[in-house]
């Protein structure tokens, strides 16, 4: 009897160790697994932000480099405006100067000759005059 205990005991021991074992190399694996399984998920969202951040990245420098582009564009585009303007208003001041000089030109010639017609007309009075004063002192000296 002892010995049929004794080989009862041992085999329920050796039963109970094999299910510890088992349940043990179960558990070490569900571990090792949930590990893996951890660690690739990790690494796996490393990668997918570490993509998200290049191409957010990538999309700020597009933005920045498109701003920096439009705002060359549109500094261009003013400096072009201004000269353009400037060159207008120069080109217009000297049109202008060019009109008031040729019509000063015209107003002086204008009396010059105005000028010239008046001391014409003075010199042909003044010679009439004299001639009829002489004709009229060449008849009283005649009558007389």
């Amino acid at each position: 009897i002892v010995f049929v205990v004794v080989i009862v005991v041992v085999q329920v021991v050796f039963v109970v160790m094999l299910t510890v074992a088992v349940v043990f190399v179960v558990v070490v694996v569900v571990v090792v697994l949930a590990v893996i399984v951890v660690v690739v998920l990790v690494v796996v969202i490393a990668v997918v932000l570490a993509v998200v951040l290049v191409v957010v990245v990538v999309l700020v420098l597009v933005v920045i480099v498109f701003v920096i582009a439009i705002v060359f564009v549109v500094m261009l585009a003013v400096v072009v405006f201004v000269v353009v303007v400037v060159l207008v208003v120069v080109v217009l001041v000297v049109v202008v100067m060019l009109i008031v000089s040729v019509v000063m030109l015209v107003v002086i010639v204008a009396v010059i000759v105005v000028v010239v017609v008046l001391a014409v007309v003075v010199f042909v009075v003044v010679v009439m005059l004299v001639v009829i004063v002489i004709v009229v002192l060449a008849v009283i000296v005649v009558y007389l």
